[in-house]
């Protein structure tokens, strides 16, 4: 019996190759599809997978106002949850961020990104296999460091780096282990260094100084609701209350007034994907266009499932005689419907082979495009390739197996191909379903083509042409001090004004598209503002031709300017509710500041995001602020410009910092990265947008060829009659028609409402006009007739006689 139909599967194949390649070229684009969402899936759910703490660790999340979440929290914090609740077992704070400096070894000195700066128990919460030590006690005191492995085999090749010295931050340091780095984390450095300790000493005492990233270990997950509840508790009884108490007010009052901190605690599990801040260490996981992917290409796989069945039981026609002489020969139901579920399954299978041909030969592009390293393990994905081996399988072989095991005997046998209304039901209700995909991704590209248009062209508020950021590794240590870092900044300054096409220097305290460096609270009368804090040189918002509204920039001609000045901007300005700002005095952080201008607002982050309240200062107003310049901004002639980079380059490597590369950017360059990931989402919507078409071509082309030739004794009956060519065009096409305008009126709310929620990740954002809903419509349309057309006029073309010879 196998043999049987084996063989009658292959001669099928043989008189219908072109359907059949069409069939398993469709199914395999879209099993490739999902294969390759869920290997992006599957990255993204191992991050922190292996970590046993998983859930029980927790990240505190302080809550500053209704859309600001920070990841940083106050130095006194931990020491006294641990004393209020028995829930916790321990706690570590880690800097907010990697160091990215040198460690020597005798001669050989190396630059490494990823260096952690945390407290003694830090594996503890991230328990990394030891290669060389042991977890217990690998940072004992801040004379010690641990390795990763690949940063031990840089520093001491095949040498054991146990107990060796290592310099950094021109302290000695002993490795007291080397960990490896193999698994996703949302914590990967290259190695550890505990110079924590000190520094949450040196700020026990200061609540409100939201400056070290805390972890929590507690007893159990379910321990999150009542830490919270003693966390807030904390915060009122040391914030809330000793800020009222300073301001001659009641709590009450203060949080009416000002606002309350709230904490939050995110496990580390949820930390990757769902964290409400922008993000931890590590890079943080686009939750979105997961979903995004996942889902479309779910639909694309529905549609060459859609695909497939539909001229699965178009093809069944020819086949009507073969199952009316099996019936009569005593096949059952059961035997009919084995037989083509089987027929299904070698094209599955064959489709699923070549989805991952597809796959491996793409996956190249496909890591570029997510900046990734995915590959194919089948071990990791073989339970989820047979899961959607089978699913197709019940959903493409069942309808179309039940569907020709239903011939009537008589009716076939006689000749009576024309099936029951049940069966051409289900082929229009396939194809409607398949151009409510098809206007779905043809509308929703246009429309995600106008938002990131629309963010590309919108105006910053800023000029990003011809500047370039040059990376500046400021000067730290306890000998040095703020005045030593502001001379050296002022030397190198004018050193590279004297450089041939450099036409202006300034240096700022942030990056275009990332944002400001700090954040700090302060008062104005009863309103409270968190201003980001933009510390910048005389002559840096003039070179970034950043427009006034009121008032004046910072000027060296004003003394003042350095001593206790500030601009806001223009949402800043609408929270103090004031109408003429200028001369105000607010108290910022226990320092009366004046208010001398209003800067228009500019985009300094994301652009999806909205524009934060900013606060303006000279670099020496604030005296702390010079240790936070990494930034110095240039404005160079176009006309010279590769020479003035050669020249930059040389005075850097010479003069300022011959331990390190030269690092720079163009400013636009540097802002077009901070909603690259939106571009991403678009280039996407592109390329799936043109797989459907593709898809349902493919189907509509085989379905059309499939109904004309069921009808071409009805054609040729026509033109005997003298029908004319269009008259026979417009009745062959008219139906196809119909089922074009129902599926894209089906994908009109859908696409309508999800897209809709999609712009709202979009501080600024377009309104969705008709105008993608009309474009869809005619191109699915022009599509449509197009392929219908071209089959329907070479049936009109063909020899009557062919047809009627036998009547």
């Amino acid at each position: 019996m196998l043999k049987n139909w084996i063989n009658i599967f292959l001669y099928q194949i043989k008189n219908n190759k072109l359907f059949t390649a069409l069939n398993v070229l469709g199914l395999s684009i879209g099993i490739a599809g999902l294969i390759f969402a869920i290997l992006y899936w599957n990255e993204e759910q191992s991050y922190d997978a292996w970590n046993p703490n998983k859930e029980k660790v927790f990240f505190l999340v302080n809550q500053m106002d209704e859309n600001s979440f920070w990841t940083t929290t106050s130095a006194p914090v931990g020491s006294n949850l641990i004393k209020k609740s028995d829930d916790v077992v321990s706690y570590c704070y880690i800097s907010g961020d990697y160091n990215n400096d040198i460690i020597r070894f005798k001669n050989n000195k190396k630059q490494f990104e990823k260096i952690l700066i945390a407290q003694d128990n830090f594996f503890d919460f991230f328990p990394f296999e030891f290669v060389e030590g042991n977890q217990k006690g690998a940072l004992p005191d801040e004379n010690s460091i641990c390795l990763s492995q690949e940063t031990a085999m840089q520093l001491f090749g095949n040498e054991r780096a146990l107990n060796q010295e290592v310099v950094f931050e021109n302290k000695k340091l002993v490795v007291r282990g080397v960990y490896k780095l193999d698994k996703k984390s949302s914590y990967n450095p290259s190695c550890v260094v505990n110079f924590m300790d000190f520094r949450v000493k040196k700020a026990i005492d200061q609540w409100g100084n939201f400056q070290f990233v805390l972890l929590i270990k507690a007893k159990s997950a379910s321990a999150k609701e009542s830490l919270e509840k003693t966390l807030g508790q904390m915060y009122y009884d040391n914030m809330t209350v000793r800020y009222a108490k300073q301001k001659g007010i009641t709590p009450e009052e203060f949080i009416e007034k000002f606002g309350a901190t709230k904490p939050f605690l995110e496990p580390l599990s949820d930390v990757r994907l769902h964290t409400k801040t922008s993000g931890i260490i590590e890079a943080k996981g686009n939750y979105l266009f997961l979903k995004i992917m996942m889902g479309l290409s779910i639909l694309i796989l529905l549609l060459s499932i859609f695909n497939y069945v539909n001229m699965a039981t178009a093809s069944a026609i020819k086949r009507a005689k073969e199952v009316g002489l099996r019936k009569v020969l005593g096949a059952s139901k059961r035997n009919i419907i084995t037989q083509f579920l089987f027929e299904t399954i070698i094209v599955v299978l064959i489709a699923l082979l070549f989805s991952l041909v597809i796959v491996e030969l793409a996956l190249p592009y496909y890591n570029e495009f997510l900046e990734k390293n995915l590959s194919i393990q089948l071990d990791q994905i073989f339970f989820q390739l047979v899961l959607l081996f089978l699913l197709i399988i019940v959903t493409a072989g069942i309808s179309p197996a039940i569907y020709v095991a239903n011939f009537e005997v008589l009716k076939v046998l006689k000749g009576n191909f024309n099936r029951s209304k049940a069966g051409i039901w289900l082929r229009n209700s396939m194809l409607v379903l398949q151009f409510a995909i098809a206007s779905f991704f043809i509308i929703g590209s246009y429309i995600v083509y106008q938002q990131i248009d629309y963010m590309s062209t919108k105006d910053l508020g800023f000029k990003a042409n011809q500047i370039l950021n040059v990376s500046y590794r400021n000067v730290y240590g306890e000998q040095i001090t703020d005045k030593f870092r502001f001379d050296r900044y002022t030397t190198i300054k004018n050193e590279l004004l004297k450089i041939k096409g450099v036409k202006q220097v300034a240096g700022g305290a942030f990056v275009f598209g990332i944002g400001a460096p700090s954040t700090i609270t302060y008062h104005y009368k009863d309103r409270s503002i968190d201003g980001n804090n933009i510390p910048i040189d005389f002559g840096m918002l003039e070179m970034m031709q950043i427009k006034m509204v009121k008032g004046r920039y910072v000027n060296p001609k004003f003394a003042q300017d350095t001593i206790n000045t500030m601009l806001i901007n223009e949402t800043a300005l609408k929270m103090l509710n004031e109408k003429d700002p200028i001369g105000k005095k607010v108290n910022w952080g226990g320092k009366e500041v004046i208010i001398v201008g209003v800067v228009k607002d500019f985009n300094l982050g994301n652009p999806s995001e909205a524009i934060r309240p900013m606060s303006f200062f000279h670099f020496k107003t604030i005296p702390w602020f010079i240790g936070t310049l990494n930034n110095i901004y240039v404005e160079a002639n176009p006309e010279t410009m590769s020479q003035t980079l050669t020249d930059i380059e040389k005075f850097w490597i010479k003069n300022v910092d011959p331990d390190y590369p030269f690092a720079y950017d163009f400013v636009d360059k540097d802002y077009k990265r901070s909603y690259s990931s939106y571009v991403k989402q678009k280039n996407l919507f592109s390329l799936l947008n043109i797989v459907v078409i593709g898809i349902a071509l493919f189907g509509l082309f085989a379905l059309a060829t499939y109904s004309i030739q069921r009808r071409m004794k009805e054609i040729a009956i026509r033109k005997t009659l003298g029908a004319e060519t269009n008259v026979l065009l417009k009745e062959l096409s008219k139906q196809y028609i119909v089922f074009c305008a129902i599926g894209f009126l089906i994908a009109v709310f859908p696409v309508y409402y999800l897209l809709n929620l999609w712009l709202e990740n979009f501080a600024f954002r377009i309104s969705i006009s008709i105008i993608p809903f009309v474009i869809g419509f005619i191109v699915l349309l022009s599509l449509t007739l197009a392929i219908v057309l071209s089959r329907a006029y070479a049936a009109t073309r063909v020899d009557v006689l062919h047809y009627l010879k036998y009547e």
